[in-house]
């Protein structure tokens, strides 16, 4: 995902028991779930900077879930699915489809709508007859798996989004083993927004399975811009925690209040020295909402490493020699290095400082962002209203807090 700049993933068999949120690294977080280690399970990966958007998680079963993401006021709703083979029994067929059907229907109209599954099933090449649902640039014949996803299509007003960009077979082919080459993993959206897909195609060198291929699309999503709330910077008083810093402060404030002693009985005027005392002596925050990363061992040879690494990485982008490469390559495996070494310290300091109050502050903070992570959605900032449709601006979400303390209070 990192190497292909893919945001939002949709996993299958991925044989991962539980029902769980984790961060996997790398700026990832994974949402999954599965009831046996030995078949079946599904997930959605996402880019971290899109956690915060996650409102709603759905785990239906073992082959179906569903997860509700806002950017901007634009809903989007991504659900990953694992069709049954070819020779799983027919009621298991009828069951993966019911269950797809309730999620779809549990969507509002207005909300987009991306599926990614393996759907183990051939759509075939041509559309004569269903030209409403799909494009002409399949692989090979149909088969009743295939003629399902059709139908599902069909009934859910959806596109097979692969079948539209016409590609090389070798760009469309999703599963290769031995001798057989089919397509039977899809990327599905409502008829409406094909529009925003740019481009569809299997991603060749990438073995994210044996016989899988990853199946990539690019979508941009039309938003209207929101006026963005305005930027707090903060005084930086948690600098007052180091002496020298603590000490400049105070000779500081006292020219600042002309060298009295006694504070004077004013305080307004006081208050506001010291806060213009505070921001020029420590500093103001730049306002930036701060990312949700476990960077409390960071250090300055790691930024100073990952830095150097940047300056590489542009270098190559503009120069693509080998010795640039090479040099890139190198500062990836410091800074690697780096990074384990500041973590390796970081928690030996922790360990000897258990037994103070600052360890035990550290050890909180640390236990609050494992908590955060395992957490499907993050913060709540969003309410749905009486029909259950989602509210995003500032003002309707207050109209209908004050609807609902209305009828509460006054039965």
């Amino acid at each position: 995902m990192e190497r292909r700049k893919v945001d939002i993933l949709c996993v299958q068999e991925t044989r991962w028991k539980g029902s769980k949120a984790r961060s996997i690294g790398a700026g990832f977080k994974l949402f999954y779930y599965g009831v046996d280690s030995k078949r079946n399970g599904v997930g959605v990966v996402l880019k971290e900077e899109f956690v915060r958007n996650v409102l709603e998680v759905k785990r239906v079963s073992d082959r179906v879930m569903s997860l509700k993401l806002e950017f901007e006021g634009v809903m989007l709703n991504v659900v990953s699915g694992y069709a049954p083979q070819v020779g799983c029994e027919l009621e298991e067929k009828e069951r993966f489809w019911s269950e797809l059907d309730e999620v779809m229907e549990s969507i509002p109209t207005g909300e987009r709508v991306v599926i990614g599954a393996d759907f183990n099933g051939h759509v075939g090449e041509g559309n004569t007859g269903d030209e409403e649902v799909m494009g002409k640039f399949g692989v090979k014949e149909r088969n009743l798996e295939g003629q399902m996803v059709v139908d599902f299509a069909k009934r859910m007003d959806m596109g097979v989004v692969n079948t539209y960009f016409q590609k090389r077979e070798e760009h469309r082919v999703t599963y290769k083993s031995g001798g057989r080459r089919t397509q039977v993993d899809y990327i599905l959206c409502r008829r409406g927004n094909l529009k925003e897909i740019s481009d569809c195609k299997v991603v060749v060198g990438e073995s994210v399975a044996r016989q899988h291929r990853m199946v990539l699309c690019r979508m941009t999503l039309m938003v209207c811009k929101t006026k963005r709330s305005k930027i707090e910077k903060k005084t930086k008083w948690w600098k007052l925690k180091k002496e020298e810093c603590c000490e400049e402060f105070r000779q500081k404030l006292r020219q600042a209040l002309g060298g009295q002693v006694v504070l004077p009985d004013d305080w307004e005027t006081t208050a506001e020295v010291i806060r213009e005392t505070g921001r020029k002596v420590l500093g103001v925050s730049s306002g930036r909402r701060k990312e949700d990363k476990e960077t409390w061992w960071w250090n300055e040879e790691v930024q100073d490493s990952i830095q150097r690494k940047r300056l590489a990485k542009k270098k190559w982008d503009m120069d693509r020699t080998e010795e640039n490469r090479q040099e890139y390559k190198e500062l990836q495996r410091r800074v690697k290095r780096e990074v384990s070494k500041a973590k390796q310290k970081a928690y030996e300091e922790l360990y000897t400082r258990l037994d103070t109050r600052e360890g035990e502050k550290d050890l909180y903070r640390l236990a609050r962002q494992r908590d955060r992570d395992g957490k499907d959605v993050q913060q709540v900032r969003v309410i749905k209203d009486r029909d259950a449709r989602v509210l995003t601006s500032e003002e309707s979400v207050q109209r209908r807090w004050k609807e609902y303390f209305e009828e509460l209070m006054n039965e």
